[in-house]
């Protein structure tokens, strides 16, 4: 039996253009479509197969290389029950008095979604079939649900390029134990899973997760915050400063079962090296709660706000590259990272325009104040604080009109504790 896989096989489709027209300027118009079909295989969660489609209208391609509107379709399944249905789109343009609107409908299935518990200091070795400490190849698992709506508005006020914004989103949430008859279904002997209680189970039973929140629940939220955007171009900035200070409140009513408030600051800020060829981006993240509810939900605790698109982390391909998704959660965090980019080649397309980029980056994260009830310190009497969460690695993106970004990145952990290496696939630049 091997260890889990990663992503195997992943097919790109470059470019798939449905009535473009160039105008004398060369800029793209009307309608453009690019998609990634990804195919994967992990011996628990089974075959992976599906795609992302990217939809840009570019209108009479006046304000390229900006878009009019854009819509992000996913669709993926697994032959064990994980899949992912979205809809994610984005317009300056559609709204009146300037106002932006983003928004996302989403349904999400996770058969054996990564849970290594709190604070980032769990042994990953329990899942690692070569190591004498293996207890199951799931043993940081758990089922996850979600249904999610979500609506920001943001529009400029008082100053150029600083926006208000206002968001709202329904959050539903289903967890439960994961199915390992399910998962062990046509398997043989040797490759089943042991019938064992897993973390999730351990935490449940004991008490570090509180019973009100052990099957999920609600979490619907208010989104209130400012945004100081000044890139020069949003899908791959040479310069500008993107930084936002968020106040999220999940407040009683509104049909949630629990009540507390975040803060989230984000500064993101581009330099310009060799103008349109070379580049360093920078980010740096902080998410802590600030009232309500302490400890919050457990399921809550990877989601971190932001005004464009809400992400999962620390750890994965949205926050720190090659450290296990989710490895780092707590009641506060904060994460970094340093990326130097470079558009090695730019040509044309069948009329379109194309650049091949580069990038290196370093990623990294901790958990600035603990998560966990008096039954969790029970159960971790001697939880040792932890460092820095550090990674690093490369990638490659295959550009399309600006927009449409074909991304590979592959990470590697700092410290085995964390993972060893990740890659990653898919659309668009980090931040």
């Amino acid at each position: 039996m091997t260890k889990l896989n990663k992503i195997l096989v992943v097919v790109f489709v470059i470019a798939l253009s449905m009535g473009v027209a160039v105008g004398q300027d060369n800029n793209p118009t009307d309608w453009n479509i690019g998609g990634v079909p990804a195919i994967a295989y992990n011996s628990d969660t089974g075959f992976l197969y599906g795609a992302i489609l990217d939809i840009y209208n570019y209108g009479d391609g006046s304000v390229y290389p900006d878009y009019i509107h854009t819509t992000r379709l996913t669709w993926t399944r697994t032959t064990k029950g994980s899949g992912e249905n979205a809809i994610f789109f984005d317009s300056k343009y559609l709204l009146p008095y300037d106002v932006r609107i983003t928004a996302e409908a989403a349904y999400l299935t996770e058969r054996a979604l990564q849970f290594y518990g709190f604070n980032g200091d769990n042994n990953p070795a329990y899942e690692n079939e070569d190591d004498d400490a293996y207890k199951s190849r799931i043993y940081y698992r758990h089922d996850r649900s979600i249904t999610r709506l979500t609506t920001d508005l943001q529009k400029n006020i008082f100053i150029p390029n600083l926006r208000g914004i206002f968001g709202i989103a329904y959050f539903k949430t289903k967890i439960a134990t994961v199915d390992t008859a399910k998962l062990n279904d046509g398997k043989d002997a040797a490759d089943r899973l042991p019938p064992i209680d897993i973390l999730y189970d351990v935490y449940k039973e004991s008490g570090a997760i509180n019973t009100d929140e052990a099957l999920g629940g609600n979490t619907n939220y208010i989104k209130l915050g400012l945004v100081y955007d000044s890139r020069d171009n949003e899908p791959n900035p040479m310069s500008g400063i993107w930084t936002e200070a968020l106040i999220t409140t999940i407040p009683s009513g509104l049909g949630n079962d629990f009540s507390y408030t975040l803060f989230t600051g984000t500064h993101r800020q581009y330099f310009t090296i060799i103008p349109n060829d070379l580049s360093v981006a920078v980010r740096l993240g902080y998410q802590s709660v600030i009232s309500g509810k302490i400890p919050i939900p457990f399921f809550m605790l990877p989601f971190y706000q932001s005004s464009y698109r809400t992400t999962e982390g620390l750890g994965g391909s949205k926050s720190l590259r090659g450290i296990l998704k989710n490895r780092i959660v707590g009641n506060s965090i904060g994460f970094g990272n340093l990326e130097v980019r470079w558009k090695f080649l730019r040509t044309k397309l069948m009329g379109q325009n194309l650049y091949l980029a580069l990038n290196g980056f370093m990623d990294a994260g901790k958990v600035l104040s603990e998560y966990g009830n008096a039954e969790y310190q029970k159960l971790n009497p001697f939880d040792d604080e932890q460092g820095l969460h550090i990674s690093y690695g490369g990638g490659f993106r295959i550009a399309l009109n600006e927009n449409f970004i074909v991304a590979v990145d592959y990470g590697m952990a700092k410290d085995a504790f964390d993972g060893n290496s990740g890659l990653y696939i898919g659309l668009g630049y980090l931040y």
